[in-house]
């Protein structure tokens, strides 16, 4: 017997009716690239969705399922995207700028993008590869000063597109299983995955991220969007901020951390997210200029890797400003994990409290998660047992766009992160590695994100990565890759030992460290271990 409920769809539409209707007074506050400052209302928003549905639909024909490109930072006009686009029926794709133009082209001919959103600082990268693109039929440009010409095609700029267009429009009822948005991997082991996500999805996935136990928002909050829109939907936040209220603050192109710091500091921010490198950056320039007045900011939700114990430590001793650590993938929507102390902590000492902290943490309601050891079978939660993680849940991926393989799904439907994994006996998962980057020396297991997480500890360190190399006695052995936190710095071999030797049996600490400048990185911040590796064989790190 089925029970006596409405179908009442969970979409995108119905995220934005519900923020116009209860916080139409709430801010979109926008940095944008030329350095000049945006603000209008969720209230000004929603009548621009409607402008920008009707546009697509009676100015560039677009139909329910084609698939739209953004190519742009985060601002007003991308968020107008996020929710103009999946109102009529069609597809968001946000594109990853970060990724080399041979990946760019792939995906925008893989996903067959009807059009394309590009900020027009980026346009120059879209020149050197539209000849190769075989579906674009119009080039939106976003952002585009009074003078500017381009190479591209069938060139519009958005505020045209929008002008004239009315501020009604009747939102059609969407299947909350249709595809509403698609980001691909980042491609560090082959070509870049698309994953579709639908509405429904999308919507669980924010709402589910508001709660206390998770992101904590309320519509108290200011938040500062760190994370690119176009990775992973910014964390599903331009959604999540409508859900509660939360004033949404937009940096666009000022990434650095001087130009962050400055943005929390006139926008008053509470909250924001962010990979750990970006945070690390504002750690380093605050401690060389504190701010004054001091920041309103109460935490960051860090994702992408792992938020270094150190930093933790340092962020809410010096400034007191909480680190949350999340975990999270493109196939999961992407978080999935957050790591907050639970009332059975709190007689932990401070040290051991940060240890739980700097874990992966409790699986959010929606989501599984499960350790398989090496002989196929399901692990202790005993923080101890290692395996792979595999996730299932309402805003997991269950299979690739436009592929047949199976190879990251298990016969029972979980989906294979990659991740090796830990779990607890209360719930808090922690990644000690990457199946490719676990390092096995003499038939023992060494975790190359332990050792990368103990060594930024260091007060003489700055960044460091671990990655495994060849070695004829024991198959192979760890390297450390290592920026000091000063160039003057003096940091021995013996020191960097002994220093490890505190926690670390001796065949697991590395026999090599190599000192750089800096740390190859992937297109979303991660330390880049493929071209770590490619470097160390060819002689050149």
């Amino acid at each position: 017997m089925e029970g006596l409920i409405m179908d009442y769809p969970l979409t995108t539409t119905t995220i934005l009716k519900y923020g116009n209707n209860a916080f139409k007074h709430k801010k979109v506050i926008s940095h944008l690239p030329d350095g000049s400052r945006h603000e209008y209302t969720f209230g000004d928003l929603y009548k621009r969705c409607k402008q920008l549905a009707n546009a697509l639909i009676n100015k560039l024909g677009v139909d329910k399922g084609d698939i739209i490109g953004t190519f742009a930072w985060n601002h007003y006009q991308h968020v107008e995207l996020y929710y103009g686009i999946p109102g009529i029926g069609a597809i968001c794709h946000t594109i990853n700028i970060r990724l080399s133009l041979q990946q760019i082209e792939f995906i925008i001919n893989h996903s067959e993008d009807k059009v394309i959103f590009v900020d027009a600082s980026l346009v120059p990268l879209l020149e050197k590869i539209a000849d190769k693109l075989e579906t674009v039929e119009h080039y939106i440009v976003i952002n585009a000063p009074k003078k500017f010409s381009t190479s591209l095609l069938n060139v519009i700029h958005y505020e045209d597109l929008l002008e004239n267009q009315l501020e009604e429009y009747e939102w059609p009822v969407l299947n909350e299983n249709d595809a509403c948005g698609m980001c691909y991997t980042s491609g560090t082991t082959g070509l870049p995955k698309g994953v579709l996500y639908t509405h429904r999805s999308t919507y669980l996935h924010a709402l589910t991220i508001s709660t206390p136990n998770a992101a904590n928002y309320n519509s108290s909050d200011i938040v500062l969007l760190i994370v690119p829109q176009f990775h992973v939907m910014a964390w599903g936040y331009p959604y999540l901020c409508l859900i509660t209220g939360s004033d949404m603050v937009l940096p666009s192109s000022h990434l650095q951390p001087e130009a962050i710091i400055s943005i929390l500091q006139e926008e008053k921010v509470t909250k924001a997210n962010g990979v750990p490198t970006i945070w690390m950056g504002v750690y380093e320039e605050m401690k060389k200029n504190p701010p004054n007045p001091k920041l309103a900011l109460q935490e960051y939700l860090v994702g992408g890797s792992a938020l270094p114990a150190s930093l933790i430590k340092n962020m809410e001793d010096d400034f007191g400003i909480r680190g949350v650590q999340a975990w999270g993938m493109t196939e999961t929507s992407p978080l999935g994990t957050v790591s907050r102390l639970q009332t059975h902590h709190e007689q932990l000492s401070e040290e051991k409290k940060i240890q739980i902290r700097a874990k992966q943490g409790i699986e959010f309601p929606g989501i599984e998660m499960r350790i398989i050891g090496n002989d196929g079978s399901v692990a202790e939660r005993d923080g101890k047992t290692m395996g792979e993680l595999q996730v299932k849940g309402a805003w997991v991926i269950k299979s690739y766009f436009k592929t047949n393989n199976r190879d990251n799904f298990t016969k029972d439907g979980w989906f294979r992160t990659g991740d090796v994994s830990t779990v607890d006996d209360y719930g808090y998962m922690q990644i000690t590695d990457r199946t490719k980057d676990l390092i096995k020396s003499g038939g023992e297991w060494i975790s190359s994100v332990a050792l990368e997480s103990a060594l930024m500890s260091h007060p003489k360190i700055k960044e460091a990565a671990v990655i495994a190399i060849p070695d004829e006695k024991w198959a192979e052995r760890p390297l450390a890759l290592i920026v000091k936190a000063t160039a003057e710095e003096l940091l021995s071999n013996e020191e960097l030992r002994e220093f490890l030797s505190r926690d670390f049996a001796n065949y697991q600490i590395p026999d090599k460290y190599i000192f750089a400048n800096q740390i190859p990185r992937t297109s979303v911040g991660k330390f880049d271990k493929k071209e770590i590796r490619r470097r160390y064989a060819q002689g050149k790190l």
